[in-house]
């Protein structure tokens, strides 16, 4: 019931002197579809009444001035066709009279004497004024052709990528039905052609916004249109005069909201008609349904037509002004409204007359004792002396700062004055503080094994006593033993050195490597004559490493909101450069560990880190010095207060198997292990830095 008691409109352009009338009797009858409503008045009308129609629910008023209500009834029933009854209200100097109806129809009037004739078409096509007696009156300004044809159709994307078909309607009295069948927007234009030139299917996919196809076709006595988005989109329609707009929005998508759509607009929808109304109608009717306080200037005057079909009232009122050039200020609850260049001017005048009374004002020096913040900072918020920009004082306003005592001495204007305490009110403040912690956590699983064997044969009888070697035929002799070397030193051709107490012999020399710098473990066996004069030599070696080991390192630093912090501890490496000259010059390189971060604390309560993290260590020793084996994560990461996350982690895997063996022995069954080395690796490190903020208020570290 919130239509039917809107406020009544204060209209005094168009209530220009007009005698006080009465509302004596209403009378209703019905022909055919119309339903024929004769209003007798005490006087004749001057003019027809302010009208305007409401869609949802289904009415049409018509505002009296300077009327009262002399029927002595508030509710009058007609019941005839979709017309059900008629609500009157009076206030001083003025009547409404609601018609309340079943459904949205168009409605002609004619004034004839001191009597008012409204004509409601109850078919759905366009209304035709009548007389007293019922027939059609001969007015040029709203007779219309038998059959109108729509004029033309057009597509158009705006801005924000929205979509709006535009159809230009043969006049502004034909009656429209809009309709969501699945997601396909149907507008039926009834008792109106189409010309063949327009009836056809828009593709305006291209256009980049959600229609994707404009279909216009007849449908018997009536013209349907039907409209096909895709995606996430919401539509509204409205007509201004003999336009009428079907405009298509996009919706972003918000997760935390269930149910999408509205643009920003909040207002309660509704639908109206108005019939060359006056916008200053219009604008109180629409501050009525929003419950606020809408002002128009004296520059606002004109009449408009338009309708609105599920409309928010605020998305309404933006139409209005949209359509007339106005522009609207708030203050508070209250909503001035006038043309745009008017409103400009006097914000512009306003501003100027600011401005010039802040020239004769006389000035004051304040001082102001800084708490945390540096008089220095400050300084540079209020501009140099010879900044015309980006200024809080005014240009006849001063600062000076005395860094001993941390103060600000301000010379302006009152007002200038007052904002500069404010401003140090907000950034005078504790800075919160942040503690960094960061876990380094280095882990690593090795194992190693290598295998070897060294064999040799020797041969002393030629030392000892005897012929070395053994005869093959007649005084022919063959020697055998690891080399050529050792060939020499058993038959005499060689003599054996003074470091050597024994032929070199050995046929195969692959003993297993060293680990880690130790050496393997071995075992020698020898198989020999009875006369210790012929050997056969053995040695196996072998070497097997397992280890296990885990670095925990946790720097920690504490360091103001959007302050860096530095901390750092290792070793500096001395190594040694040659100049062009020949001398070499000393040289050092960090190895360290260091942990840089700037913490920035948002609104919700939450951290963001720039975060650089080194692990540098001193590795295996080369001719140009140590090597640095460096780890190092770089990053910006958002954490909650007191929460920690993974910034980054390196996990490695080393698998080696390697064998050297002598060609097709090494490969024999069994005795094959007596010509090769076998050596197999498996390593595994990883590396996982976590970091965890803390804010506190002091600068103190907390217990961890």
């Amino acid at each position: 019931m919130k239509y039917f008691f809107l406020g009544l409109m204060f209209l005094s352009q168009l209530a220009q002197a007009q005698t006080a009338n009465t509302i004596e009797s209403i009378t209703a009858n019905q022909q055919g579809a119309n339903i024929i409503v004769k209003i007798n008045f005490k006087s004749p009308l001057v003019k027809p009444p302010v009208a305007f129609s409401i869609t949802n629910p289904a009415r049409i008023s018509f505002d009296f001035a300077n009327t009262s209500n002399g029927t002595g009834k508030s509710t009058v029933d007609i019941g005839l066709g979709e017309v059900r009854s008629i609500n009157l209200i009076e206030v001083p100097e003025r009547s409404r009279m609601v018609f309340n109806l079943n459904r949205s129809l168009n409605y002609a009037t004619f004034i004839e004497g001191s009597s008012l004739i409204v004509t409601i078409d109850g078919s759905g096509g366009l209304a035709t004024p009548v007389n007293a007696i019922g027939l059609p009156v001969n007015n040029k300004e709203i007779a219309q052709p038998t059959k109108q044809l729509l004029r033309d159709i057009d597509f158009r994307r705006g801005v924000a990528g929205d979509g709006r078909v535009v159809v230009e309607l043969p006049s502004n009295q034909v009656a429209i039905d809009a309709k969501l069948q699945g997601q396909t927007i149907v507008v039926d234009f009834m008792k109106v052609g189409i010309p063949d030139i327009l009836r056809k299917t828009l593709d305006v996919s291209d256009y980049g916004s959600p229609v994707q196809k404009v279909t216009t076709t007849r449908q018997g006595e009536n013209v349907r249109m039907l409209i096909e988005p895709k995606g996430l989109w919401e539509h509204s329609i409205y007509q201004s005069d003999s336009q009428l707009v079907i405009e298509v929005k996009p919706i972003k998508e918000d997760p935390n909201k269930l149910t999408q759509g509205t643009q920003g607009y909040k207002g309660d929808r509704f639908g109206m008609n108005f019939q060359d109304v006056d916008v200053r109608a219009v604008l109180q009717i629409l501050a009525e349904q929003g419950g606020v306080n809408i002002i128009a200037s004296d520059s606002v005057t004109g009449n408009i037509t338009i309708r609105l079909i599920d409309t928010p009232w605020d998305q309404a009122l933006d139409i209005v002004m949209q359509i007339k050039g106005l522009d609207m200020r708030k203050n508070g609850n209250v909503i001035l409204i006038g043309p745009k260049d008017e409103l400009l001017t006097k914000e512009k005048l306003e501003l100027e007359q600011k401005a010039a009374i802040a020239e004769l004002e006389p000035l004051k020096t304040e001082s102001f004792q800084l708490k945390y913040q540096k008089a220095d900072t400050f300084k540079k918020l209020f501009g140099a002396e010879d900044t015309t920009t980006n200024r809080i004082l005014s240009k006849r306003g001063s600062v000076l700062t005395e860094p001993r005592t941390n103060q600000l001495f301000i010379t302006d204007i009152a007002s200038k004055i007052e904002e500069v305490r404010k401003l140090i009110q907000k950034t005078d403040i504790a800075t919160k503080q942040v503690v960094i912690e960061a876990r380094i956590v280095e882990a690593d699983n090795k194992f190693s094994r290598n295998l070897g064997a060294k064999l040799g044969f020797a041969d002393l009888r030629g030392l000892k006593g005897g012929d070395t070697g053994f005869q093959i035929s007649g005084n022919q002799r063959a020697a055998i033993t690891g080399n050529y070397l050792g060939v020499g030193e058993q038959t005499g051709q060689a003599k054996i050195t003074e470091k050597s107490y024994m032929p070199n012999t050995q046929f195969v020399n692959l003993p297993a490597a060293g680990i880690g710098g130790l050496d393997a473990g071995s075992l020698a066996v020898s198989l020999f004559s009875a006369a210790a004069n012929r050997f056969l030599n053995l040695e196996l070696s072998a070497l097997e490493a397992d280890g296990d080991g885990k670095i925990i390192s946790s720097p920690r630093v504490v360091t103001a909101d959007q302050t860096p912090a530095h901390i750092e501890q290792g070793q500096e490496i001395p190594y040694q450069i040659a100049t062009l000259s020949g001398a070499t010059a000393i040289y050092f390189r960090k190895a360290t560990l260091s942990l840089d971060v700037t913490p920035q604390i948002t609104p919700d309560g939450t951290i963001i880190l720039a975060v650089d993290v080194h692990k540098d260590s001193r590795g295996e020793e080369t001719r140009g010095g140590p090597v640095i084996n460096t780890k190092q994560v770089k990053t910006n990461v958002l954490v909650e207060n007191g929460g920690t996350v993974v910034l980054g982690g390196i996990y490695t895997q080393e698998e080696r198997a390697d064998v050297t063996k002598v060609p097709f022995l090494g490969d024999l069954p069994l005795f094959g292990n007596l010509f090769k080395s076998t050596g197999k690796t498996n390593n595994k490190t990883e590396l996982l830095i976590f970091i965890t903020p803390k804010v506190q208020l002091t600068g103190t570290f907390a217990n961890q």
